[in-house]
């Protein structure tokens, strides 16, 4: 599932991209992908809206748009946005295969385009998701903050008013493993398998120790890691290591440098010692044996 870091590179990249666009019309091939309102009402209602300003609430995207429309879309495990001007393959009256036109001479074929926005330039917004878990929501300002999406996240990581004492007093009290309470969406929002591993790594913290148990330095390590893994994750565009893509369909460059996550019995960088994984609540957890004492 993309997390922090490619939401945000999405995000920046739509800002960029389609900001004052206005959308013309609408399509999908899957009517379950629309969350809310109907789709019949989605489809009247999306048509001529302007693009105001593109946001990201934990990993949600939000797209501002005129007469105070909110959407929002949720990539899910393997959802992908990308813009631009397509020829679409035309099976029956469904687009089965999408070729994003980079240029004149270079295209990619994506046959997992769920959803399309169309927009006044001739370009499109695609999300491409193979297994359809994506979802996508249209609402007024005034409902955003309610939906269970938005109102139940914890504060953002990397947000400056995110200090020390907030990160410790929502870590610190709860008993479960620490790589658990770093992924759980209320805590801290944005963190997911990859950066849990690699944060935890970077503090030398076991992935399994109690949350609770966490020393002060230990929580002021992991805080901080978390900051800076984000960061840099953010500046590498994100991690590509299964179906991120930015809006452009191109990887994420943090895969090269990740310090713990799926580099099983491969050297720790700090010592050498081979990278061991475990299961911590379903999920898998990579992490140094000799660095990551618990």
């Amino acid at each position: 599932m993309p997390e922090l870091p490619e939401v945000e590179t999405v995000v920046r990249d739509l800002r960029r991209k389609i900001s004052g666009r206005t959308i013309t019309g609408s399509w999908w091939d899957w009517a379950k992908i629309i969350k809310k309102p109907t789709p019949a009402l989605f489809k009247r209602r999306i048509k001529g809206l302007e693009i105001n300003d593109v946001k990201r609430r934990g990993k949600n995207i939000l797209i501002y748009l005129s007469q105070d429309y909110v959407l929002l879309i949720h990539q899910k495990l393997t959802g992908h946005l990308l813009v631009g001007k397509w020829r679409i393959s035309v099976r029956g009256r469904k687009p089965s295969a999408v070729s994003l036109i980079k240029g004149v001479l270079e295209e990619r074929v994506n046959d997992y385009i769920r959803f399309i926005l169309y927009l006044d330039d001739g370009r499109m917004i695609g999300l491409s998701d193979l297994r359809r878990f994506a979802k996508v929501l249209l609402v007024k300002r005034g409902e955003l903050d309610k939906l269970p999406d938005i109102a139940f996240l914890g504060p953002e990581p990397l947000n400056p008013k995110f200090v020390f004492k907030e990160f410790k007093d929502r870590v610190a009290s709860r008993k479960r493993a620490i790589k658990q309470v770093l992924m759980d969406q209320e805590v801290v929002v944005g963190i997911g398998n990859i950066y849990s591993d690699d944060i935890l790594w970077l503090a030398k913290v076991h992935p399994l120790k109690p949350a609770n148990k966490l020393t002060e330095t230990e929580l002021r390590r992991a805080w901080l890691s978390t900051k800076k893994v984000l960061a840099k994750a953010i500046k590498l565009r994100g991690t590509s290591v299964a179906d991120f893509r930015d809006t452009a369909g191109e990887p994420g460059q943090y895969g090269p440098g990740i310090l713990a996550y799926r580099l099983t019995g491969k050297p720790c960088r700090r010592c050498g010692t081979p990278i061991k994984r475990l299961k911590v609540g379903g999920r898998s957890a990579h992490f140094c044996p000799k660095c990551q004492k618990i």
